[in-house]
């Protein structure tokens, strides 16, 4: 039930900034390297200096190799696609799926996949919980929601900030981002929780992309006042209201910003062995927890 931060599309001093040469509607502080023309994040694709538009690019790399050695690359290394919002749009469409079974089957749906440590579900007639060997509820949880306003909050947080940052990292590193991110959140419930308090939603991903925003944002020296306004608002709802898993927020969000960081920053040379093993870190990370708790409820 986060409130979503704003589009990492509205620059610092934007009155006075330039627009892309191949989106007018987007302004924007980068030139490429080689023409010197304006371009925003979805066409800046790195060079050994700075960025260079996709026109550079396809028209030769500068240093002797085929035009067609350099293909277009997002601003974390990823594949330019041509629907960078796909995966936002099927992760929230997956989302409203499973609330539509849930509606239809009731309880015993929700029961049987929601994050809970050990405890026996009257429903079911039998102790369940990650701790009996139930791993999948870490995953399924995140799938999972408990109204219409908490997934109607969750699902608008999940389109405003996805697709930019899908847009902005490639589709590979958005899911990543937000798999880990959300496994980060499940696990730290799972750590700290009451064994037998259930928690379902996909606020702790959508925490995770939220802080991954706040390191993109100020990568591209963006404005940062809104995402840290906002990020206080989700803080303050997060353990100002009831009923709210903050273990997943807070799991979720420092999962978002170590991932968030190595995908923007990372140097180009060794970018997708840094991004993909520190994935594998905060990994190493959930399993760990995972195993600990385990231990103590069995």
């Amino acid at each position: 039930m986060d409130q979503a931060p704003g589009s990492p599309q509205e620059p610092q001093g934007a009155a006075s900034l330039p627009t892309c040469y191949r989106h007018p509607d987007r302004e924007t502080g980068v030139r490429c390297t080689r023409c010197e023309r304006p371009i925003c994040p979805e066409c800046m694709i790195s060079a050994s200096v700075g960025f260079q538009c996709p026109e550079c690019v396809r028209n030769g790399s500068g240093t002797g190799h085929a035009p067609n050695a350099a293909q277009p690359r997002t601003l974390a290394g990823g594949t330019v696609a041509s629907d960078p919002r796909l995966i936002t749009k099927i992760l929230v469409g997956l989302n409203l799926a499973v609330f539509l079974v849930q509606l239809s089957v009731g309880d015993r749906f929700t029961d049987s996949f929601d994050l809970i440590g050990r405890a026996y579900v009257p429903i079911l007639g039998s102790v369940e919980g990650v701790a009996e060997g139930q791993w999948y509820r870490m995953v399924t949880a995140m799938f999972l929601h408990g109204s219409y306003i908490h997934i109607a909050f969750n699902m608008l947080s999940l389109w405003w900030i996805g697709g930019p940052l899908e847009q902005a990292l490639g589709r590979a590193r958005f899911i990543a981002l937000y798999a880990v991110s959300g496994l980060a959140g499940s696990a730290l419930t799972y750590l700290i929780a009451e064994p037998n308090q259930p928690s379902l939603g996909a606020s702790g991903a959508i925490f995770g992309l939220f802080g991954a925003t706040a390191i993109l944002m100020r990568r591209l020296n963006y404005d940062m006042r809104p995402v840290i306004a906002l990020l206080v608002i989700n803080l303050i709802f997060t353990f100002g209201w009831s009923n709210i898993a903050w273990e997943a927020h807070i799991g979720g969000l420092v999962g978002g910003v170590v991932i968030g960081y190595a995908m923007v920053h990372a140097p180009r040379e060794r970018r997708a062995l840094i991004q993909y093993g520190v994935c594998a870190l905060v990994l190493l990370a959930v399993v760990v927890m995972t195993l600990v708790r385990t231990g103590q409820l069995t």
